[in-house]
């Protein structure tokens, strides 16, 4: 990117990066037809930690590679909030850090992501009739997958960004056994008031369109208006630092076109009651609330026998990157690699927006995995 600017070819950049940001929101159900297709696994009923039943609960995924005799290639990839199994598209492919022609790779998309089991695709729960569930229930959808549908018992590593990487640690803690290692990307251990904050806004946000209906709006009536201020307000402002913004934008009105082609882009990338059932899993998650821990989430975090990567985004205004530098300081075998700490992106650092960024990730992660036992 520096080099683009040096050498005069910024506006080739920025057309670059905004074509990216508009991959990075692009609808749940985009799929090219040269891509692996979609499988569903069914689970049958869901028992979900609260108690509460997901009815004919099943999981969406793709696969990459092939899975070899002893079972022993296979890495998890685990998606964002409001992202599906093409989230880290950037780091899977020949001589990339995920190269099928050594893993096998799962790439998943969780409870309430318009693919799996949802709100939006419910035929017996829909809308807001869909009982809550949680991280740690998302993860236990995958660990069914992983071994029933596979007969897979451990993983090189399970990888996911953002949402992701808070699977990612949680399958840490949940599955200590199953997990030769983790490597959270833009991760969080346990959600802060801050980001609470930011998602209950978003939410508002959506609830104040008039067509929200309280959740009971047509599939052919969307709340619009509150979509595109959710697109604008997280894919635009929130998942980006301003020192960002302004080194794209020196000319500060330049930023309202950006903001206008991110909400024409991306309201419609995820149905409004699913993105909001996942940012309720968003806000209660807590490693130190997971089975056995008391709710002493350092206690859990040290209990993590997974060699541990953690890639976080300097500046992150979503999932603030001290968390992840705390979740760091008790992880007992862990790296941590701050992705851009020279040129601060913030949340985007894990969006794979910027080839410079995805060729740190890759790089690091490449060379992670290749010590994993």
């Amino acid at each position: 990117m520096k080099s683009c600017l040096q050498f005069g070819r910024a506006l080739r950049c920025l057309t670059a990066l905004v074509f990216a940001a508009a991959q990075f929101a692009a609808p749940a159900s985009a799929h090219a037809p040269n891509e692996p297709p979609h499988q569903l696994f069914s689970l049958g009923d869901l028992k979900l930690e609260s108690g509460q039943v997901i009815r004919d609960f099943s999981i969406s995924y793709v696969t990459h590679g092939t899975l070899n005799a002893d079972k022993s290639n296979a890495v998890l990839m685990v998606t964002a909030i409001g992202g599906n199994h093409h989230r880290i598209d950037y780091l899977i492919g020949p001589g990339r850090a995920l190269d099928p022609a050594k893993y096998f790779i799962i790439c998943t998309d969780a409870i309430g992501n318009g693919l799996t089991t949802s709100p939006s695709n419910s035929k017996t729960q829909t809308r807001m009739q869909f009982p809550r569930f949680n991280m740690r229930d998302m993860v236990n959808s995958q660990q069914r997958l992983v071994t029933e549908k596979f007969g897979i018992k451990k993983l090189v590593t399970v990888i996911g960004a953002s949402m992701g990487g808070m699977q990612a640690l949680q399958w840490g803690v949940s599955y200590p056994d199953m997990t030769a290692s983790i490597v959270p990307i833009i991760p969080l251990g346990r959600t802060p008031a801050w980001t609470t904050g930011v998602l209950e806004m978003l939410r508002q946000t959506i609830m104040a369109d008039p067509r929200w209906n309280g959740g009971n709006y047509a599939a052919d009536a969307p709340p619009e208006q509150g979509m595109r201020l959710w697109s604008g307000w997280l894919s635009g402002v929130i998942t980006r630092t301003p020192g960002f913004q302004e080194y794209l934008y020196p000319k500060a009105s330049d930023a309202v076109g950006f903001l206008k082609g991110v909400e024409d882009g991306g309201w419609k990338r995820m149905d409004a009651n699913d993105w909001i059932y996942q940012s309720w899993a968003y806000d209660d998650h807590n490693l130190g609330t997971s089975a056995g821990f008391n709710g002493d989430y350092h206690r859990a975090l040290k209990a993590i026998k997974a060699k541990t990567l953690i890639l976080a985004g300097t500046g992150d205004l979503l999932n603030p990157e001290y968390e992840a530098q705390e979740a760091a300081h008790y992880i007992p075998d862990i790296r941590y690699v701050a992705i851009n700490a020279q040129r601060p992106m913030g949340h985007v650092s894990g969006g794979g927006i910027s080839a410079p960024e995805n060729e740190r990730q890759n790089q690091e992660i490449a060379a992670f995995l290749a010590s994993v036992k």
